[in-house]
């Protein structure tokens, strides 16, 4: 186990938002950036000594790139405020556990809604392994909905607890709901910070659905996910169980595959290996996945994986061309960035992205769902479709 705890002078903060404060701190000689959140502690300001922890930092992990602030030396760390209705702890039983006002708790004002709800109702759930997907669906289902003149769908957010556990720590959640591109949003597990708080993944779709009333969902992690190269040792495999939570629901789940030519690491070319298993291995229901239009070489080595892995035995692939992302991104105005790379240098990580919104968007628009189709083919340097029927 390992945990740094090294001490700093506030030079200036840099940000500050209801959500928290970004701050500059000397330390060892530099100036580095760290992370306070609101419900530890008083404010830290400039001139201040505070406690820090820099472990992810000095480990090299990329996250964030912030430290992130304990105490402020010599102040109160908790900072008056009226009593807070709640009895869930999160992050518990660790010296940062707090205490949440879940939307199950029979206090709640929504509990009685949440006591009758037990289905999705077929509500479809987009399921993204990692952050970075998250605006590219959200902006792409909102633009194709738009270009449709259909009702624009309420889209409800759902965040586990893979990667960064504070709803507040994501940039691209706060401009997603400064654009209203989302509707809510719902923290569970352990992450925290949503507009409601729920104890599992199978009471936050049900609070995103009854509650929030949701027309699509988009499940994913906050920013960050652990991985270590081995096949199972990964936070992204919480893609499989989230299709296992949707299915079991009744909800319609749709999976963004992780997609790329420009990761250097060859587990992660083409499709990664994090969608492969958690489809192939951990899934126990069938999915829908959105596969975007890419130049035939791409396309060609796409579909060699998945087939190799045998989802187009076990799930349902659909061909869409995935390019109104390059639309959307004029539209709204959210960053595209994944891994350090943004839409033009990883397009393929978009693209399959933006097909997921692309074809939520489809499904909502249309009168009524067709039947699915019951086998697969490439053709004309696209994912086509054919029925045997």
């Amino acid at each position: 186990m390992k945990w740094d705890l090294e001490t700093g002078l506030v030079a200036a903060v840099l940000h500050e938002s209801p959500q928290g404060r970004e701050l500059l701190v000397e330390l060892n000689g530099s100036l580095e950036r760290a992370w306070q959140e609101p419900v530890f502690g008083v404010p830290a300001k400039v001139g201040d000594r505070v406690l820090l922890n820099t472990t992810a930092v000095r480990l090299g992990l990329g996250t964030g790139g912030s430290h992130f602030v304990i105490a402020v030396e010599g102040a109160a760390q908790s900072p008056s405020s009226p009593e807070q209705p709640g009895h869930i702890m999160k992050v518990r039983y660790t010296p940062f556990q707090v205490a949440v006002h879940a939307v199950e708790e029979p206090d709640h004002p929504m509990h009685e809604i949440m006591r009758d709800a037990e289905s999705l109702d077929g509500t479809p759930v987009v399921i993204c392994e990692l952050h970075s997907m998250l605006p590219a669906v959200a902006m792409t289902l909102r633009y194709e909905a738009e270009r449709r003149a259909c009702p624009v769908a309420k889209v409800a957010y759902v965040m586990t607890d893979g990667a960064a556990l504070p709803l507040h720590f994501s940039k691209t959640v706060a401009q997603l709901n400064h654009l209203g591109l989302l509707a809510g949003t719902v923290t569970v597990g352990h992450a925290y910070g949503g507009d409601l708080e729920a104890v599992t993944l199978y009471s936050g779709l049900l609070a995103a659905r009854h509650v929030l009333e949701a027309d699509c969902i988009i499940v994913a992690m906050g920013p960050g996910i652990v991985g270590t190269g081995t096949r199972y040792g990964h936070t992204g495999i919480e893609v499989g169980t989230a299709v296992n939570a949707v299915h079991a629901l009744g909800g319609d789940p749709v999976v963004v595959p992780r997609l790329s030519f420009a990761d250097s690491r060859l587990r992660h070319q083409g499709v990664s290996h994090h969608t492969l298993t958690a489809l192939a291995h951990v899934a126990l229901a069938p999915a829908t996945v959105p596969l975007p239009l890419l130049p035939d070489e791409q396309a060609t080595r796409v579909w060699a994986q998945v087939t190799g892995a045998g989802l187009h035995q076990k799930h349902r692939l659909v061909g869409v061309s995935g390019q109104s992302i390059l639309d959307a991104t004029q539209a709204f105005p959210v960053p595209l960035r994944t891994m350090g790379r943004d839409l033009s240098a990883d397009p393929a990580f978009f693209l399959a992205a933006g097909s997921a919104g692309e074809w939520v968007a489809r499904q909502l628009s249309a009168p009524k769902k067709k039947k699915p189709p019951e086998s697969y083919s490439r053709r004309d340097e696209a994912w086509q479709l054919t029925d045997k029927n």
